[in-house]
């Protein structure tokens, strides 16, 4: 089942920035900079945090990286089982599979400020792939392939404002992106040096590896 309470609640559980609401994580509205600790009535009691187990590690990785991403449980169990069976090292082919993902494609080509708004833009039909219509947020984007948003959809507010931001920074080495036609290309399959998150991804093959 998909988290639909407070975004900012899970940033402050994990106790790091999952960047999960766009430009305000940038901001100092961010609660993680306003209030640094867990939530609830007992997030600021240190006396109360005992050191984890091993286990708990595992849990809590698994746990930041599936929220980073935005997935259920079972859709991050299953896109786990299907690299698990692919060559090369499990956790690497774990983060690139979730950044192929179409959401976190045009998340990160600067078209959405966050994977939530970019999976809204997908569901109501505003992304193409090669020239056509995709709204399943999941769709597997691969090397080679076009991604834009509809022409009509291009004077959105939350497609201009997510471009604005977006021009501050660069975009990853595995994408292409041309801002001016909100287009871009997927060069190669991502590799863990150039997934831009802070992850202990083998951590996630240890806890399903049990």
């Amino acid at each position: 089942m998909r988290y639909t309470g407070p975004s900012c609640r899970q940033c402050r559980r994990e106790g790091t920035k999952l960047f999960l609401k766009g430009t305000k994580c940038f901001t100092e509205k961010c609660p993680v900079e306003r209030r640094p600790y867990a939530p609830g009535q007992h997030g600021q009691n240190t006396a109360r945090r005992k050191k984890m187990s091993e286990y708990a590690k595992q849990l809590r990785e698994k746990q930041k990286i599936k929220r980073i991403y935005g997935l259920s449980e079972r859709q991050f169990r299953n896109t786990f089982e299907r690299v698990s069976t692919l060559p090369g090292v499990t956790g690497h082919n774990l983060l690139a599979a979730l950044e192929s993902r179409l959401d976190n494609i045009v998340y990160r080509m600067g078209f959405a400020a966050s994977r939530k708004a970019a999976r809204q833009l997908i569901r109501h039909r505003h992304v193409e792939v090669n020239g056509k219509s995709v709204d399943i947020p999941s769709f597997v984007v691969e090397p080679g392939q076009e991604v834009r948003v509809r022409q009509k959809s291009r004077e959105l507010a939350l497609v201009k404002e997510a471009l604005e931001v977006a021009a501050r920074g660069a975009s990853p080495a595995w994408i292409a992106v041309d801002k001016d036609t909100c287009s871009g290309r997927m060069l190669e399959r991502p590799q863990r040096q150039s997934i831009p998150i802070a992850a202990q991804e083998q951590l996630v093959v240890e806890l399903y590896s049990k």
